[in-house]
């Protein structure tokens, strides 16, 4: 192996600019000594005021990890966000909704009041936690508690337990609570059974989690129910946002507003120290340091989400993404064709109506603000047969972006333009999303590779001006490009030494690495040539010839595949060499077609990048 140069040495021994960005926040916030550890609840009151871990979830689900990341502490209030969100999978919005409010208390997390209809506020105030685990108690009974744990566990990615001495350190002391599980039971917010309800609710806030856990749960909250370390997907999309919008009015209890004007990140905190940000589309946050503010929320925690929303403008009303970059690339076949080599009437059919096939390629997420775009851009020039739209570089589909897609589609069918998909991942949730609003249309067509689907269109165009395209139609010599200028002895010399080979559909006719031994020309079939990293250079029909770089190269540098069964005539290239010399007219055409031919690929070549540079 190679030795790395010292500048890439440096390079792969230096931190990410995000970790740096924590470690920063570790090494200047650790000097704050200000707040006081919570010990009205005696258990809690025994954590080392020291410990300071911060944690950094991305939504491709790589953590960063400063400080004491890996400390285990209760979860505390921060569990409420991530029940909340459970209840309604689980019992439905109608009914989780019909018993606890959304709106700002403006009171500290454990008053003893509800709302005008005796409702607690929302679910973030202890009042408003306890009904929504009296909730899932009443549906599951003893099952009520592990249902809890296991889904804070699959928020975290890991099996998560519960502090035996926290729990009972809480139970023990927990009379507010029950004063606020009483008054929920008198105004028939919960059932009968209050100790039940309030021995869950103990135990959830129980469990034990660390900055990064809470890193990975806040994560998956800001990926629209999806860890992104497991892939699994937790809870609904639904949930998950009306989880995140309560959060961010009622997250930080008497300190929500002024946390969302300054921090803009839904959040919530936890008496055991712990805080978590979700900033949807973007992050995950987790903090934990045990000292706590007036308002019950870590000290240094604040202070890092302060950091982060400040350093990075990570307000998230402060958003400036442009529904214009979604287009990359917007043009017709005449600028960039596929790679299948064209017949001469072939050719002039697609000159003649090169812009009846237009292709936009996309980019990121499809949004309702970025479909709008594209269709106003449709419109505003000349209305093809075909648009093709390219979806591989596509990253997410919002689901208001998936249904303007199909209405647009609906216009564009009944305009008969053909709608063609390439790059869409079949397994994806883009996929399963433009699918269910997509289904009933009958103009539309999916190709996994962009050139397969720019082809298809370029066949169709042929069709329907009158040419055609037989794959089993037989080809002499003198259609072949290469050969054009030999006289009509010179093509029976070379006829001569012709061998006709026979290839079956899928049968692999040369392949990359192998010497360059001969030459070919399709008489009938089609054939592609393809690098072997799976890249399609060309697809080759009758009176096409391939194998022709031999000319040049001593071994082949791409695999040729027949597309369907072929013929070709092979021609040895010691006997074509000696053609060559026998015939020195012959050769100097030969050679110049083949200049022509490359010259041909590489305007298409330059073509395409031309298009992605300039777009």
């Amino acid at each position: 192996m190679k030795p790395l140069s010292p500048l890439a040495t440096a390079w792969t021994r230096s931190k990410p600019p995000l970790l740096r960005f924590l470690d920063n926040c570790l090494s200047e916030f650790s000097a704050e000594t200000s707040g006081h550890v919570a010990d009205y609840i005696p258990e809690l009151g025994k954590a080392d005021p020291a410990y300071f871990g911060i944690s950094l979830a991305t939504l491709d689900g790589h953590v960063y990890e400063v400080g004491d990341s890996r400390v285990p502490f209760t979860i505390q209030s921060m569990s409420k966000p991530f029940v909340f969100a459970l209840a309604l999978d689980l019992l439905g919005a109608g009914k989780v909704e019909g018993a606890i409010g959304v709106e700002p208390s403006g009171d500290p997390f454990n008053s003893i009041r509800l709302n005008s209809e005796n409702h607690p506020f929302n679910p973030m105030v202890n009042a408003g936690a306890i009904a929504c685990t009296g909730l899932i108690y009443d549906s599951k009974g003893a099952e009520a508690f592990e249902q809890i744990r296991l889904a804070l566990s699959r928020f975290a990615g890991r099996d998560l337990s519960v502090d035996e001495a926290v729990y009972a350190s809480e139970s023990q002391t927990g009379d507010r609570n029950r004063a606020i599980g009483y008054l929920l039971k008198t105004n028939a917010v919960i059932s009968d059974n209050v100790a039940g309800v309030l021995d869950v609710y103990f135990r959830q806030c129980a469990v034990l989690v660390t900055a990064r856990d809470i890193a990975v749960m806040a994560a998956t909250l800001a990926n629209r129910g999806i860890n992104p370390v497991t892939g699994e997907q937790v809870l609904s999309a639904y949930a998950i946002s009306r989880t995140l919008s309560v959060m961010t009015s009622s997250g930080m209890y008497d300190y929500a507003g002024e946390w969302i004007y300054r921090i803009g990140i839904p959040a919530k905190s936890g008496v055991g120290g712990g805080i978590l940000a979700a900033l949807p589309a973007r992050l995950g946050l987790g903090s934990y340091s045990p000292k706590l503010d007036k308002h019950g929320s870590s000290v240094r925690g604040i202070k890092v989400c302060e950091a982060l929303s400040s350093h990075y403008d990570l307000h998230m009303l402060n958003r400036s993404d442009d529904a214009r970059n979604v287009v990359i690339a917007d043009y017709d076949i005449g600028k960039s064709p596929s790679r299948r080599v064209r017949r001469p009437q072939e050719r002039e059919i697609l000159a003649a109506h090169e812009q009846e096939v237009r292709i936009i390629e996309l980019v990121g997420t499809l949004s309702l603000s970025a479909v709008d775009y594209i269709s106003r851009r449709l419109a505003g020039r000349m209305r093809p047969q075909f648009v093709i739209f390219d979806l591989h570089r596509v990253t997410s589909t919002t689901r208001a972006g998936a249904r303007l897609v199909a209405e647009a589609f609906e216009e564009l069918a009944a305009l008969n333009v053909t709608v063609v998909l390439s790059g869409v991942r079949r397994a994806s949730k883009e996929w399963n999303s433009l699918r269910e609003w997509t289904a009933e249309l009958k103009n539309v067509r999916d190709f996994y590779l962009l050139d397969t689907a720019i082809e298809w269109a370029e066949d169709q165009i042929v069709y329907r001006y009158g040419g055609s395209i037989d794959f089993h139609e037989t080809t002499e010599l003198a259609e072949q490009p290469l050969l054009t200028g030999l006289s009509e002895e010179e093509l029976t010399d070379l006829a001569s030494l012709c061998t006709i080979r026979t290839y079956q559909s899928g049968a692999k006719i040369l392949a990359a690495g192998d010497p360059a031994d001969a030459l070919y020309f399709l008489r009938s079939g089609a054939v592609h040539v393809t690098l072997p990293d799976g890249v399609r250079l060309a697809t080759l029909t009758a009176g096409m010839a391939f194998g022709e770089m031999a000319l040049l190269e001593q071994t082949r540098s791409a695999d040729v595949f027949a597309d369907m069964a072929a013929t070709a005539c092979e021609v040895p290239l010691k006997d074509f060499e000696r053609f060559r010399k026998q015939h020195p007219r012959a050769s100097e055409c030969i050679m110049r077609n083949l200049a022509q031919l490359l010259a041909d690929r590489l305007i298409v070549a330059n073509a395409k990048v031309d298009i992605l540079t300039s777009t």
